[in-house]
């Protein structure tokens, strides 16, 4: 019962982890805020309801399996957000600003 109660806590931090990674693509003013917003918060997210799942986990294969998919993601992440960055930099620099 308390570990159930424990894996409860974490998961909704997870999700509310999710929900600010959320908020923050859609509300930031750029680009840049954007990725950081999504890539930190989905991260962190993501990694508490897997922890949270473990907990609950009867098995250790599922668990094994569920932190391959965290670190797939991350992997996923670190790669594709430096990449979107630098695509957005490169555009940024070829359009002339009307200040």
């Amino acid at each position: 019962m308390m570990i159930e109660l424990i894996s409860l806590i974490i998961i909704s931090a997870g999700v509310c982890f999710f929900v600010a990674g959320t908020v923050g693509l859609i509300r930031f003013p750029d680009a840049y805020s954007r990725l950081h917003a999504v890539t930190k918060a989905d991260t962190l997210g993501l990694g508490l309801v897997i922890f949270g799942l473990i907990l609950q986990s009867d098995s250790i294969r599922s668990a094994i399996l569920m932190l391959g998919i965290w670190v797939l993601m991350m992997a996923s992440a670190a790669t594709a957000c430096p990449l979107l960055a630098r695509y957005q930099k490169s555009s940024d620099e070829e359009i002339p600003r009307a200040d």
